[in-house]
């Protein structure tokens, strides 16, 4: 009963910690009107607002996984927490652009810590098919951080201020240090080096391209500005691969992609989230800049999203326990396409039953099916003592998708927001979800067992994810 006790206790913290960063990946959204009219600057402030965040948190999440397999994750996630409190204040009190931006990045070096940690937690507090459920059920509640977020950041904004989708953080953090009290810390007996050669290489290849990217639509290909830092940004990030298969302990270890599902799953991951970021920010800008509907009616449009992945996600992640993910994770991205494809129809004026619904529900229920069996085929893969640094992979390689998807709206999408503009953006993502699909189709593997014999075998097992 203790041990119970203690395992909900640690799926409520971990839940919590990570939610703060997910929700702070797209709370913003819907803000960002508010923001450009307040502070200036055009679609390219706009994705370094976004992007900003997602450069650190990408960079340093997988720094952050090694830390958690080293210094021990209650110590990572208390760090964590107090430094994305300092920085949402500040964020929450600038009164330029750039110092929004600098707030933004400082947020993400917080919000690295998070993740791997939260995720590290539960693979190393629960067993079994109990692990696949509370994978769900992180996966759920943090997915629908994710999606929930326009919804706040648009009742904040409306009601207040933009500002408070930053100072609103106190609340889980404050609420998820209470919890964590009596938890105690593990680190690891034997204390291994840090890469941090890995880290600024990461950082600094990211950061080059990704200024590029955003910047062309500013001076164009042909400009200095745009093609050397992507130039330094390309060779830093063939820097980083030579530095991880080369250094004695590296930040990603190379050897995890051996695993053929963790490998492929990370491939699924990369289109699957660079999708949903993607439809998710160009939806609420559509709505706001073009169909002239206020924040928060932005944000509820996407309700029925957050209300799918709270009651289905943990069912989906307890099925792909029992009977693997890889049928899961091709009929879900294709039924979000589908979502996605149907939600073309949104046009000005805005009417959401004949326009929105249909496409939102499909795009819900696509998601629900996904989220927590592509986590758990990613870490069922990868054995407990690593699991700090898979988790940390995987979310890394999610996060950068989203920041390369947003980094390219400009310069794939274009900049006028419009209902052609819409709709290239929606065709695109749907795209990247059935690519997504046939990567899981093709490369997952099925549970070789049946999963209740396995059960019943090994109750102590890792997880009866793909394996």
């Amino acid at each position: 009963m203790a041990k119970t006790v203690l395992n909900r206790r640690a799926l409520v913290v971990a839940i919590l910690a990570a939610f703060v960063a997910f929700l702070d990946g797209s709370i913003i959204n819907v803000a960002l009107p508010a923001i450009s009219a307040e502070l200036g600057g055009g679609l390219s402030v706009q994705q370094w607002i976004l992007d900003s965040y997602l450069i650190t948190l990408g960079a340093l999440i997988l720094l952050a996984g090694s830390l958690s397999d080293v210094l021990g994750r209650i110590a990572v996630l208390r760090i964590g927490l107090i430094g994305f409190g300092v920085a949402s204040i500040a964020c929450g009190l600038s009164p330029t652009p750039e110092l929004l931006i600098a707030g933004r990045a400082l947020q993400g070096v917080a919000g690295a810590l998070l993740v791997p940690s939260s995720l590290a937690l539960i693979m190393g507090t629960h067993q079994g098919s109990a692990q696949s459920r509370a994978i769900g059920a992180w996966t759920a509640w943090t997915s629908a951080a994710f999606i929930v977020g326009p919804l706040l950041g648009g009742l904040l904004t409306d009601v207040i201020s933009w500002r408070w989708v930053f100072f609103i953080n106190i609340v889980p953090i404050a609420a998820t240090m209470i919890l964590m009290a009596p938890m105690r810390n593990h680190p690891a007996a034997v204390r291994t080096a840090i890469d941090w050669w890995g880290a600024t290489l990461g950082a600094v290849g990211l950061g080059g391209v990704v200024f590029g990217l955003i910047e062309q639509g500013n001076f164009g290909w042909g400009s200095p500005i745009v093609y050397v830092p992507m130039v330094v940004g390309a060779l830093c990030l063939g820097g980083f691969l030579v530095r991880q298969a080369t250094a004695t302990v590296p930040m990603m270890p190379l050897s995890l992609f051996r695993n053929r599902n963790f490998a492929v799953g990370n491939a699924a991951t990369f289109a699957i989230y660079a999708a949903l970021s993607l439809s998710s920010l160009v939806i609420v800008l559509f709505l706001q800049e073009s169909a002239g509907l206020s924040a928060t009616v932005s944000g509820l449009i996407m309700l029925p999203l957050t209300i799918m992945l709270i009651a289905f996600s943990s069912v989906f992640g307890s099925l792909a326990g029992r009977f693997g993910s890889r049928w899961f994770m091709t009929a879900g991205p294709l039924i979000a396409a589908a979502g996605l494809l149907s939600l073309r129809a949104i046009d000005v004026p805005f009417d959401f039953v004949s326009q929105a619904l249909l496409g939102v529900l499909l795009f819900g229920l696509g998601l629900a099916i996904t989220v927590a069996p592509l986590t758990s085929a990613v870490l069922g893969a990868i054995e407990p003592a690593r699991s700090g640094i898979a988790s940390a992979v995987n979310n890394a390689i999610s996060r950068i998708a989203s920041l390369i998807a947003v980094a390219l709206l400009g310069a794939v999408v274009g900049t006028v927001v419009d209902a052609a503009w819409l709709d290239r953006a929606l065709t695109l993502s749907a795209v990247l979800l059935a690519v997504g699909a046939v990567i899981s189709a093709i490369g997952i593997r099925k549970v070789a067992a049946d999963a209740d014999v396995a059960d019943a075998a090994a109750p102590e097992s890792p997880t009866q994810a793909d394996r």
